[in-house]
């Protein structure tokens, strides 16, 4: 039985997921260092109590570990949090169809490494990037577009307003895959949406204005 005082709840596992607790905890940069730090303790103990295979062994394999876990601790990036469940609109997302998002999902909701934000080299290239204030992706969402696949981003403008983002809306669409189009939504002063939906826009960035927060 757990303990604790009457009456307390315990955080569930998904509680601390929600809260990206075991996010972070699970990192591969987190489970390094966990693991060096915890075979440098049993080497530094084995050392302590002579036993110097064991504290060979751990200070060996220990320091090299951790040390190696902080460097990737320190240029990490972590996940967009994903808010549709895996099992939701599973089929929409395995057709062949959907590959271009289905990468693209897959590739913002991993652990990088040694960027400065998620999609770094796309945002250069359509010329949404700014190096001391790059656009940050908080989190994805996976929609069902009247039976086709489609996500929507959210983003943190920070150095590149919005203004820049409906200039770019037209391209945004093509450039992540083939028949998709673009819509910005701004959802409060300095974050916005971008739905990448199917469906080709013929009618260009003129026809869908940036709404502005109600």
């Amino acid at each position: 039985m757990a303990g604790g005082a009457p009456g307390q709840r315990w955080p569930s596992w998904t509680a601390l997921q929600e809260d990206g607790v075991m996010e972070a905890l699970t990192s591969p940069g987190s489970l390094l260092t966990i693991l060096g730090a915890a075979l440098t303790v049993i080497g530094s103990i084995a050392y302590a109590t002579d036993s110097p295979n064991i504290s060979l062994a751990g200070v060996f394999y220990g320091v090299p570990l951790l040390l190696g876990g902080l460097a990737l601790k320190s240029s990490e990036l972590p996940p967009a949090q994903k808010l549709t469940p895996a099992t939701e609109l599973r089929e929409l997302r395995e057709r062949p169809e959907s590959e271009p998002l289905r990468k693209l999902l897959k590739d913002v909701t991993r652990w990088r490494y040694g960027q400065k934000a998620h999609l770094e080299s796309s945002l250069e290239a359509l010329k949404l990037w700014d190096d001391d204030a790059p656009p940050e992706l908080l989190s994805v969402a996976e929609r069902d577009v009247e039976g086709s696949y489609g996500l929507v981003l959210h983003f943190r403008c920070h150095g590149v307003p919005a203004e820049r983002w409906l200039a770019k809306q037209e391209r945004l669409g093509r450039f992540f895959g083939p028949g998709l189009r673009a819509e910005l939504r701004l959802v409060s002063p300095g974050e916005l949406e971008l739905s990448l939906l199917p469906g080709a826009d013929v009618a260009g960035p003129s026809a869908h204005p940036l709404p502005s927060p109600s």
